[in-house]
């Protein structure tokens, strides 16, 4: 099944400082959603805020299909989800992959 560009509804999981960056890009030219658990996080990144620094207020604005969310039942409807949760390592090097887990 093919998908035309002007159907894409991006899902991104996780808005730290891989997933935000991907989103705001993709919200330039794509419907997209930014997704995170902590609703603080969204919260300010709706109000044009990202106290990491990781994208400009200006690449906020630019990126006008985008919108942010805490709430499952908003990226349902994306096609294309895209995780980019914390994978750390325990003291032997192992990639604890809860949090992908949890986000699947």
């Amino acid at each position: 099944m093919r998908m035309s560009l002007k159907s894409v509804r991006i899902g991104v999981v996780g808005l730290g400082y891989v997933g935000l960056p991907l989103a705001v890009e993709f919200g330039k030219r794509y419907r997209t959603v930014g997704f995170d658990i902590n609703q603080n996080r969204v919260r300010e990144l709706t109000r044009g805020r990202d106290s990491t620094l990781e994208v400009s207020r200006t690449e906020l604005k630019e990126a006008t299909h985008l919108s942010y969310s805490s709430e499952l039942a908003d990226i349902r409807r994306c096609n294309v989800y895209i995780v980019t949760v914390p994978t750390p390592i325990d003291k032997y090097n192992r990639p604890d992959l809860t949090p992908l887990e949890k986000s699947s």
